[in-house]
Formats: structure tokens, sequence, C-alpha cells
């Protein structure tokens, strides 16, 4: 079956570029990596739930910078880091995304699976309103992508906060595409637990970037 992303590239030779995106291709990591980024976000949680005394907060600063001095030489441009390309791991190996996995990615639509851990804490067991934006949001580029479309920005998002949503708890999010006119794209999805029980759902637009747009 032809790739609908490569009929887009046909007709127009500068889809990789729109809006100045670079062209992301899948990173090639070692078992390493999905170890320094779990104690990264065990940090992450750490770091947010934690009342220490002045000396652990002394030494934990100067175990950072020590990661800092450690990390800093290998800076690279947009396109070229590891995190975000790394389909195989929970958030495709990046701490700004909540930490799912894909199970699905098809033209069909997008599911992911995974837990708010206590880094995204909002407030009594709940997670922070704010996280469910990000999430849809990633899931709706990641379903444009899989429906063939080409670069596109989000142009509006609306959530729906049926349920709160609960901290260490594993839940489903999925989307699909449901209609397309001209460059917009119109996505609808849903955030529910593993009982099907409906915490959030959204609908957003995606719009097609034109040349020279960003």
């Amino acid at each position: 079956m032809t790739d609908p992303k490569q009929l887009d590239r046909d007709a127009d030779p500068d889809y990789d570029h729109h809006g100045g995106f670079p062209r992301f291709l899948p990173a090639k990591v070692g078992p390493e990596y999905g170890k320094l980024l779990e104690a990264l976000r065990t940090v992450q949680d750490l770091a947010v739930s934690t009342s220490m005394p002045a000396d652990v907060t002394e030494a934990a600063a100067t175990k950072a910078r020590e990661l800092i001095e450690l990390l800093e030489p290998h800076v690279v441009a947009e396109g070229e880091q590891t995190a975000g390309r790394v389909l195989s791991l929970p958030g495709r190996g990046s701490l700004l995304m909540p930490p799912w996995m894909i199970e699905k990615f098809d033209a069909d639509g997008v599911r992911s699976r995974g837990v708010f851990r206590r880094f995204y804490l909002g407030g009594n067991a709940a997670a922070h309103g704010g996280t469910l934006p990000l999430l849809f949001d990633d899931l709706f580029g990641l379903i444009q992508h899989a429906y063939g479309r080409p670069i596109s920005r989000t142009a509006y998002l609306h959530i729906n906060y049926r349920k709160v949503t609960p901290l260490d708890t594993e839940l489903v999010v999925e989307g699909a595409v449901d209609r397309v006119e001209g460059r917009k794209t119109f996505i609808d999805a849903r955030l529910t637990d593993l009982e099907g029980n409906l915490l959030a759902d959204c609908e957003a637009l995606m719009v097609q970037l034109l040349p020279g747009q960003q």
C-alpha cells in the first residue's frame, strides 16, 4: 500500500520543512538510555514530593551541577537530539511528555497507555488539569502524522473535564481524524480508565502550514 505521507512529499518537495520543522528520524539507543530516563523521571517525582533539610538540598544541588557538566558538552541541534525520537520508550524518550507507551499508530487512529506520576500532581491525588492539554496535543500531532497529513500546527484545542484524572492509575488516551477540509484536520480524542470510564474528551483543529509559516 502506498504511504500517504510519501504522496504528500511527492506533491510538495518542501513537506518536511514547513514551519522550520527539522525532519525527525528515529533515534537508535541502547538500554542505558531508558535507564537514564527512568532515573531522571524518578528525580522529577522526588523533586516535587520531598521536603529536604539544608544539607541534603545542598548535596542534591551539587550532584545536579555535576550532571549538568557531564551532559552539557553533548548538546546538539534540534532534530538531532535523542529525546522524542525513541518510539519504544515511554513518552518517546522525552522528559517533557508523560511517560506513556504508544499501542496503536495508523491511519485509523492512535492509542497510548500510561500513568500520571507524582511529578504531574495538581492536588488531592489528581493530575494537574494543565497536563491534559499536553497529553492531548501530543496525541493530535501523532494522529495527523499517522493519517498522512502535512506538517501542521494546533489552531484550536477544547477539553471537557468529565471526571478527576487520578495519579498512579493506568489510563488510555486514543483518538482519530474526524474529517479533513482543505488545510484543516479535525480530530477527536478520549481519555479513559481501564474500565472505560470517561475522564476527559477533546476536540482539536490542526492547520497545515504554508511555505514560510512557523
